[in-house]
């Protein structure tokens, strides 16, 4: 088990985590009934957070971010001699998770995607774990929070006996929600980007050997040209000389102080 503690990756608070030590604090939280807020972060949210200080400042105030991208865990390895051997998957970290619960009798919320997503997943997770109970759903809104929601969502969730909640919002929008709801829900709150999608069957998964090699965003980019080329084309580039800066001593990044405001306008 790694628990190294967080690292700075371009001004982003990255934990040095396997997915033992992960699931294991998750875990631990959701038995207690103790709040807790995990996010998986590719390289497109780490520049989200270089290229917008106030949500680097909300990502730092996370509990556990994980290097979710092998480029990220390659910068935790190259910055700080981690020797991390495997990043921490959204997607995977989710189902471990889901073994566990489904073990344990824990209950599960879910957040975020479409209906018919939502749909399959749930066919899907009862196929797969069918000892999971899953305590409720919930798709997404696609727009802002309005007066008095985000209280009414909250009291969805604690009032359903989840012990833990998985949201699917995608990057930057999961993580703006958990960072709004962490302090209006009593449970841990998971932003797993894509893992609804993968896990539903509505996305396929790149092959084994595209991920270990950094690919999954040339997978990506074949299957949603369209809605990722930005991504993927823009902010790779743009990490990479960003990440060599920083190891080369050139641009010492600083940190966003963690956020503690509350929010009221967020996306649900």
């Amino acid at each position: 088990m790694i628990d190294g503690g967080k690292r700075n990756v371009l001004g982003v608070q990255i934990n040095v985590i396997d997915y033992e030590a992960a699931a294991a604090q998750v875990l631990a939280a959701a038995r207690g009934g103790q709040p807790l807020a995990l996010t998986a972060l590719a390289v497109h949210g780490v520049m989200t957070g270089v290229t917008d200080r106030e949500f680097a400042a909300k990502l730092n105030a996370f509990d556990i971010a994980t290097p979710d991208g092998q480029p990220v865990r390659w910068a935790l390895n190259l910055l700080y001699k981690c020797g991390l051997t495997d990043r921490v998957y959204g997607p995977d970290l989710t189902m471990r998770v889901l073994e566990r619960c489904a073990s344990e009798g824990l209950a599960v919320y879910l957040y975020g995607s479409s209906q018919n997503t939502l749909d399959r997943l749930t066919v899907a997770l009862s196929k797969k774990l069918p000892d999971l109970r899953i305590a409720g759903r919930e798709p997404s809104k696609f727009r802002l929070a309005e007066p008095g929601e985000p209280v009414d969502i909250a009291r969805r969730i604690n009032e359903s006996g989840a012990n833990l909640v998985l949201v699917g919002l995608g990057c930057p929008r999961q993580e703006t929600f958990v960072y709004a709801m962490r302090s209006l829900v009593s449970v841990p709150l998971l932003a797993v980007g894509a893992a609804f999608d993968y896990h539903a069957g509505t996305l396929t998964r790149p092959p084994r050997w595209m991920q270990s090699y950094g690919l999954e965003w040339l997978w990506r980019l074949a299957l949603e040209p369209r809605r990722l080329w930005r991504r993927y084309i823009v902010l790779n580039p743009a990490y990479l000389a960003r990440l060599g800066a920083q190891l080369t001593g050139l641009v010492r990044p600083v940190p966003p102080t963690p956020a503690r405001e509350p929010l009221s306008l967020f996306p649900v």
